[in-house]
């Protein structure tokens, strides 16, 4: 209740769109990527699937009356179906990573005094959020649902033999986090007895202590653990907790507000390559003989920083001075320790082993493109990310002469509980406009108002699924229904054209902020990319990911054409006497 009426009580809930609308803009969104005779036979099985006293008015019924009754119709299956039943490794194909604008770190001393200062800063957050006194935030003009923000602390991810759980320990009211460095976890309480808030000068002694007993890296990396395929991962638990000091160790970290990761610093490599290992590393952690060992992939907030690494949070204070730490003495750190015998032993080589495997697969590209960012494009009366996503759908067409199946994660906080939605990015008007670009007969003129019917196209997408008219998850919600009430998969959710729909080999994400940061995570398939942007006024942060296994994609390849796509639609905006 307290939550619904900080966060939530003037968000409307998530409509059900209608199921005409949905099923038109499933076909819509097909036109652009199958062939006619395909389209034609998909448009029937739709037909058939929507008729009247057919299955799909019968389980639009079912879900109209689920969002009568829930807090959201769509959210808990979501995230049971789209996370939690997923068996892939947390690492890469789940959890993204921030990665925060650069400012040098001379030495170990400034990294841990850094560290005062984000633990200190995390935590007057976390009181902002418990006392409701979090501004309210809103997007077009819409109030968004803040339900979230408390569940980012005290929860972690269990695994499951065949799905897994989220657990929140909020109303415990933990009072410690947890610091991992060198493998070795610790339980550092963060608050004094009388409930406030260790000052920095508290906190920075602790982490020096904290670093006294964790100078050696020959302990096992207990973390990797949970970077397996989450059925292994959820075998292995089960074996970690049958000893009581296994659990506790493991219970401590769980429960805690959020982990700290202190790593070691990584090798130093040239300007234009330090982006993409700083992003990886933020990512998975770098492999097993980096820094992965210190992290627990299923805590729900994980920070790190490492000395000469340069990473740092744009929010964060100044460093040069520390309020001194009070004359009272302080209880140790808690060392978590492990007992480890011989089948957890050959648990964590597996993982070890497995991790890298998935590393080494993973090529990551980030760059700042500098030509220009959202102030042209705005110039211009254009959408940039509307405009970013057309020179995406170019970029992959010149690499790989087609378009393909492509969503843009897009937000769907406007609506209580709201979670996300896809905006299938391919359309007709972008289409004939990729088509057109490289027609030498074309004039300018033509080309520039292909580009902005395919911009506006794009922009008339967003604006539907922004008021809560998106089609996927409503397409997810009646295949669950469906399953719900104990019939069969209904047909058009088996058609060869839905598989290939949502085979998305284009993954796409934009993470606008006030910062130079930049989001980075995996493909969704083995044959796609994962790309993110975060547009600045004058230039525009991407990272792009790709399997190395797939011959067919490559991250630096299409790094290369989306900058020589954006290249030529700023001359096609501006062009040059």
């Amino acid at each position: 209740m307290w939550q619904e009426l900080c966060f939530s009580s003037n968000v409307p809930p998530q409509p059900v769109p209608p199921l005409a609308h949905t099923l038109q803009g499933y076909l819509k969104a097909l036109e652009p990527l199958l062939p006619a005779e395909e389209l034609n036979h998909t448009r029937r099985m739709v037909h058939e699937f929507s008729r009247r006293g057919g299955l799909g008015p019968k389980l639009q019924e079912g879900l109209e009356k689920r969002a009568r009754t829930t807090r959201n119709w769509i959210a808990d299956w979501w995230v049971q179906w789209a996370y939690l039943e997923s068996r892939q490794p947390l690492p890469v194909h789940s959890n993204p990573a921030i990665s925060l604008p650069r400012r040098d770190f001379n030495d170990w001393r400034s990294q841990l005094m850094f560290a005062t200062k984000l633990i200190a800063a995390v935590l007057d957050f976390k009181t902002i959020i418990s006392s409701g006194k979090l501004p309210p935030e809103y997007m077009r003009g819409k109030r968004l649902c803040g339900d979230l923000y408390p569940l980012l602390f005290s929860s972690c991810r269990i695994p499951g033999p065949k799905h897994d759980y989220i657990a929140h320990y909020g109303r415990r009211a933990p009072k410690h986090i947890t610091v991992v460095r060198n493998y070795q976890f610790f339980q550092l309480e963060v608050y004094n007895s009388d409930g406030s808030r260790m000052t920095e000068g508290q906190i920075h002694s602790q982490l020096l202590r904290i670093r006294s007993q964790s100078w050696k890296t020959d302990k096992e990396p207990m973390g990797i653990l949970t970077s397996e395929h989450r059925h292994t991962w959820g075998e292995a638990y089960n074996r970690l907790l049958k000893d009581k000091l296994n659990q506790d160790s493991v219970r401590s970290i769980e429960t805690g507000l959020f982990s700290l990761c202190l790593d070691s610093p990584v090798m130093r490599i040239s300007d234009e390559k330090y982006a993409s290992r700083k992003a990886a590393q933020v990512l998975h952690g770098g492999g097993t003989y980096s820094n992965s060992g210190n992290r627990w992939f299923d805590k729900t907030l994980q920070v790190r920083t490492s000395p000469g690494g340069k990473y740092r949070l744009a929010t964060a204070p100044g460093v040069s001075c520390m309020s001194r730490a009070p004359l009272v003495p302080l209880p140790m750190p808690k060392k978590l320790y492990f007992n480890i015998d011989r089948e957890i032993k050959w648990d964590i080589e597996q993982a070890k082993q497995n991790l890298d495997i998935l590393i080494n697969d993973l090529d990551v590209n980030v760059f700042n493109f500098k030509r220009f960012g959202k102030d042209l494009l705005k110039a211009h009366k254009l959408s940039p990310n509307s405009c970013i996503q057309v020179a995406l759908q170019l970029a992959y067409y010149r690499v790989h002469n087609e378009l393909c199946p492509t969503c843009d994660i897009a937000s769907q906080r406007m609506f209580r509980g709201g979670r996300t939605e896809v905006i299938r990015s391919p359309t007709e008007q972008s289409l004939r406009f990729i088509l057109a670009f490289d027609d030498p007969a074309l004039t300018r003129e033509a080309k520039l108002e292909l580009f902005r019917d395919a911009v506006d196209a794009y922009s008339a997408l967003t604006d539907k699924v922004l008021d809560g008219y998106g089609i996927d998850r409503h397409l997810l919600g009646l295949k669950l229904q469906a399953i719900n009430e104990g019939l069969s998969i209904p047909k058009i959710f088996m058609d060869t054209a839905f598989g290939f729909a949502t085979h998305w080999k284009l993954r796409t994400g934009q993470m606008p902020t006030n910062t130079d940061s930049v989001m980075c995570f995996g493909p969704l398939v083995p044959d796609g990319y994962a790309v993110c942007y975060n547009p600045q006024a004058d230039h525009v942060h991407f990272s792009i990911t790709a399997f190395n296994c797939c011959k067919e994609t490559n991250a630096e390849t299409l790094a290369s054409t989306l900058k020589d796509s954006l290249c030529v639609l700023q001359e096609l905006l501006q062009p040059t006497v």
